[in-house]
């Protein structure tokens, strides 16, 4: 049952969605990922994109990295062999196109989520889908937002965490030999004492934590590739004739390419998937839309960049064959491609690798169950407590259990997950042109720095306290313009 439900939403549902969303987003936003794509340096360049303002609120940059923490897992290493491996080298051309809309997508959702998201009495934001559907759809889609936070909560803040830590136990059991329980313990009480901090504690740790992992592991891979560098065309040749089916002998022709594509690349960059806005939405910003643009290239980081780098390890080496397919899958592919560039020791680097992104990753999963928790029972502290218990639990007992039955319910609830949040999307297109079209404006008229005015959308039900901008950051007041029906 479960295979027949992740058949139909993830082959026929959730890929007419995924590009009927990014493509028209794309089309609507005059192909804003690449417009912006210049802006988002300039943004994580200014100093302001690092500053917490007075109230301690994150700043962009800490956001950034927290939402590229859970972006960047086991999808980048074991998703991305899994997906080669079932689908051929092809479906690393379809990651890619999936990653160059859902830049689009991402920055959809993730600007409605800055734009709606609301101010909490100890001076902190929430937001994300729940809100996005509930304050900008109205009351009559309040089951819907209750809907996505139940199923975000399922679908990360417990099972994903238990497959992360199964991900990280037995990619160390492979290569150390250490009993997966104690890595499992280990995690829990690492998990443990960063969680009970909350969401600033996460973002501390992840802020020195992302960097190191996502670097480290690309030098190794710019390494490999200047190693392989007459065969990078080849390579190249490989993913673009599988992609279009003209290599048959790979694994499963077109089909297998795009379905393997589209999956694996919306469960590595998830945009889409409504999960990243969550964490977009808690940032101190002058403007929603500057979150937008900063998580836009979240996605070029995720898919473009570090699963294409996982792809041409595992390519351009010995432990895959065009012809016969791989031997091995998951992450023992990447270690063994791994190996065969640098020596044993590389199999040691990828389960170093994958613990660092297995880890981050559970705390990013963590946050999104917190998130849901909030939106569902606000402020319990009792169920908040309960919660964390039950995710450190999560991390022991998930290191030690096969977790195949875990795995095909988490992708249908992945799949639900994603088909609630592309039909709010889609819903409110309107409302995130009008924010875009304000960005632009301010820039067209010589401004700078972009700010966001609530009360010249009083006919959305923005939350006033949430957009009390910094002093640097105000502007002159200026006449509301319009309200535009929606």
């Amino acid at each position: 049952m479960l295979d027949l439900i992740n058949d139909l939403l993830w082959g026929k549902v959730l890929i007419a969605l995924l590009i009927a969303v990014g493509i028209g987003f794309t089309l609507l936003s005059r192909f804003v990922q690449f417009r912006y794509f210049g802006r988002m340096f300039r943004i994580l360049g200014a100093g302001h994109a690092f500053k917490r303002n007075a109230h301690g609120h994150l700043s962009s940059f800490q956001a950034l990295l927290l939402s590229v923490a859970g972006r960047v897992g086991g999808g980048n290493i074991a998703g991305v062999a899994v997906a080669i491996t079932l689908g051929g080298p092809g479906a690393i051309f379809w990651m890619w196109v999936v990653g160059l809309m859902g830049m689009a997508t991402s920055f959809l959702e993730c600007t409605l989520a800055q734009a709606y998201k609301t101010a909490e009495p100890d001076g902190t934001y929430r937001g994300g889908p729940a809100y996005y559907i509930s304050r900008g759809l109205g009351s009559r889609w309040t089951w819907l937002a209750a809907l996505y936070s139940i199923l975000l909560l399922v679908t990360f803040g417990f099972g994903f965490t238990a497959l992360q830590s199964y991900a990280v136990a037995t990619s160390f059991g492979d290569a150390f030999g250490i009993p997966v329980h104690y890595t499992g313990i280990a995690l829990a009480v690492l998990v443990g004492l960063i969680i009970f901090g909350g969401v600033k504690r996460i973002a501390r740790v992840t802020e020195v934590l992302v960097p190191i992992m996502a670097v480290g592991y690309l030098v190794i891979a710019i390494a490999v590739l200047a190693l392989n560098v007459a065969l990078i065309p080849d390579a190249i040749l490989l993913i673009v004739h599988s992609a279009f089916g003209l290599e048959q002998a790979v694994g499963g022709g077109i089909g297998a390419a795009i379905l393997m594509g589209v999956k694996r690349g919306l469960f590595s960059n998830e945009a889409g998937l409504g999960s990243a806005p969550n964490v977009a939405a808690v940032a101190y910003v002058p403007h929603p839309v500057n979150q937008g643009i900063v998580q836009s290239f979240s996605v070029f980081i995720d898919t473009l960049i570090i699963c294409s780098a996982t792809a041409f390890i595992i390519l351009l080496s010995g432990a895959y064959d065009p012809a016969l397919g791989a031997g091995v899958d998951g992450v023992a592919l990447t270690q063994a491609a791994l190996a065969d560039h640098v020596g044993e020791w590389g199999r040691s680097f990828v389960s170093i690798a994958l613990l660092l992104f297995g880890f981050s990753t559970i705390l990013y999963n963590y946050y999104l169950g917190e998130n849901s928790l909030n939106f569902l029972s606000r402020h319990n502290r009792l169920l908040f407590n309960a919660f964390r218990i039950a995710v450190i639990g999560l991390c022991a007992w998930g290191a030690t259990t096969n977790l195949g039955t875990v795995f095909a319910f988490a992708d249908v609830t992945m799949g639900f997950l994603a088909l609630a949040n592309l039909i709010a999307l889609i819903l409110l297109i309107k409302p995130g042109l009008r924010f875009m079209r304000d960005f632009d404006e301010q820039l067209g008229a010589g401004v700078k720095r972009p700010t966001f005015a609530a009360e010249k959308f009083a006919d959305l039900d923005i939350d006033p306290e949430a957009w009390a901008l910094e002093p640097e950051d105000r502007q002159p007041a200026a006449a509301p313009s319009p309200a535009t029906p929606q």
